[in-house]
Formats: structure tokens, C-alpha cells, sequence
């Protein structure tokens, strides 16, 4: 499940398509992890999207290939990553 802060930031990035990256993302974290992933990854998937579709689908396989990769990449494998979350969507 895409949390609020998370989903008001791919309304920020993404517009009217907010719910459908919404939905892609949903998908790909029940293929990977069969239930809905940790807030810090579907974060770092959005983090290094940073508004491209291109980027995101990029992403979206770097956490289907490793998770862990992709939360080095997006800087979120370190024991700050909640502040760094907090930095970049607000709080909860």
C-alpha cells in the first residue's frame, strides 16, 4: 500500500497519472515481495524516478533485480533513512 505522503508526492511528480504510477508500483512490490513492501522501498523506487516514467520503470526492475541496490542508489540503506524520508515526503 503507497502511504499518503508518499502518493502526495506522486501527485506532485506525476499529475493526473499519480494513480496509475500508483498502481504499477503496488504491482511490482506483490511480484517481488508478494505483499505490499516497506514504505522506505517504494520510497526509494520514487526517489530516483524523480518524476521521469522512463526512471521510474528503471528503478521499479533495480528492485525487482536487487532491493537492496536500490535502496543504496537512493541513498535509504543507512540507519538515517527515516529523517532522509522525512526530508524528502514530510512526515506521516
Amino acid at each position: 500500500m503507497i502511504t499518503s505522503r508518499i502518493f502526495a508526492r506522486l501527485e506532485k511528480q506525476y499529475g493526473a497519472e499519480a494513480s496509475s504510477v500508483s498502481s504499477l508500483l503496488e504491482e511490482a512490490e506483490y511480484r517481488v515481495f508478494h505483499e505490499a513492501a516497506e514504505e522506505k522501498i517504494t520510497a526509494a523506487v520514487v526517489i530516483l524516478a524523480d518524476g521521469s516514467v522512463d526512471t521510474l520503470l528503471g528503478a521499479i526492475e533495480l528492485m525487482e533485480t536487487d532491493w537492496r541496490d536500490l535502496l543504496n542508489a537512493a541513498d535509504l540503506a543507512h540507519v538515517d533513512w527515516p529523517s532522509r524520508l522525512g526530508d524528502i515526503f514530510g512526515t506521516s
